[in-house]
């Protein structure tokens, strides 16, 4: 029978202390999963363990988030390639040479931005609510946009605001319906708050916002890795998402036109949390007839 349950410990991988959590066999296929933002590794934890029995899953938290270290701003530059190069130490610390990715909310900027870097390495994608088509972008943009076109204290103050207790349970349970809300435990924000709530980390969080105007260049690159490449792809998608809305999730067949695509309804950015008993059979089925 094989132990499905999860595994943590900090390492020291190059420059940072960096907190994993691990299931599944050292010998089996590997799902690569990059967290998103205001989360961890967290976000992973129901979904590791019912792979387990086939799959080797690993997710990490970013520096500044989470049980990981927060470098500081002058050696380490948090943003999308700064990330990435954190995400390819911890493959290569891992000896990991061949994965499935999980692509979701900032994970699916730096997870591309690693495909592009290695493509050898990607079996497999799957797609959870993560935004590379600028046309299709939700009207949630429409604050941060907002503040790229005129950067005023005033245009900057929401996406302060938005880093705080409220404005995390905000994304967490802002847009569903309340029958749905009611799946999320509060634990995602109560628990994950305290560890953000430090002048570098709520920083962190706020410049993060603000470079995804420059990240923005980058969704056309995204789009050619995926049209050259053409990887076996599973987008599992919540449409009630006020930044990815059900739009942003059908144009990844502009790129991907053999993409299996399933949009759950009544679902939003964090369908693993309310939708979990409806997503996962489509993810292992996905699995074993692309990363067995």
């Amino acid at each position: 029978m094989h132990d499905t349950s999860i595994r943590y410990r900090r390492e020291q991988i190059g420059e940072h202390r960096i907190f994993l959590r691990e299931a599944g066999p050292n010998d089996a296929p590997v799902l690569l999963l990059p967290h998103g933002y205001p989360c961890s590794s967290y976000q992973f934890r129901r979904l590791m363990p019912t792979l387990a029995d086939r799959w080797r899953t690993v997710a990490f938290d970013w520096p500044g988030f989470g049980y990981s270290s927060t470098p500081d701003p002058g050696s380490f530059g948090y943003d999308f390639d700064s990330y990435q190069a954190v995400l390819t130490s911890v493959t290569d610390y891992l000896d990991l040479d061949r994965y499935a990715l999980w692509l979701h909310d900032y994970g699916s900027q730096i997870g591309l931005r690693h495909a592009i870097a290695h493509p050898g390495r990607i079996a497999a994608l799957i797609v959870q609510n993560g935004d590379i088509y600028e046309d299709v972008l939700g009207p949630k943009y429409e604050t941060i946009k907002a503040y790229w076109t005129d950067k005023t204290p005033e245009n900057h103050c929401p996406l302060e605001e938005a880093v705080s207790e409220e404005g995390f349970r905000a994304e967490f349970v802002g847009e569903v319906a309340e029958d749905v809300a009611a799946r999320v435990p509060p634990d995602l924000w109560k628990l994950h708050w305290p560890l953000m709530n430090t002048p570098v980390r709520r920083k962190v969080a706020v410049e993060l916002m603000e470079k995804l105007e420059e990240n923005l260049a980058w969704f056309p690159r995204y789009q050619g890795w995926l049209r050259e490449h053409r990887p076996p792809t599973l987008i599992v998608w919540g449409p009630e998402d006020g930044y990815m809305p059900a739009a942003s999730a059908r144009a990844y067949h502009r790129d991907l036109p053999d993409a299996e695509l399933h949009m759950l309804e009544d679902a939003g950015h964090w369908l693993l949390e309310t939708h979990f008993d409806a997503a996962l059979p489509l993810v292992r089925d996905f699995l074993a007839r692309h990363h067995a």
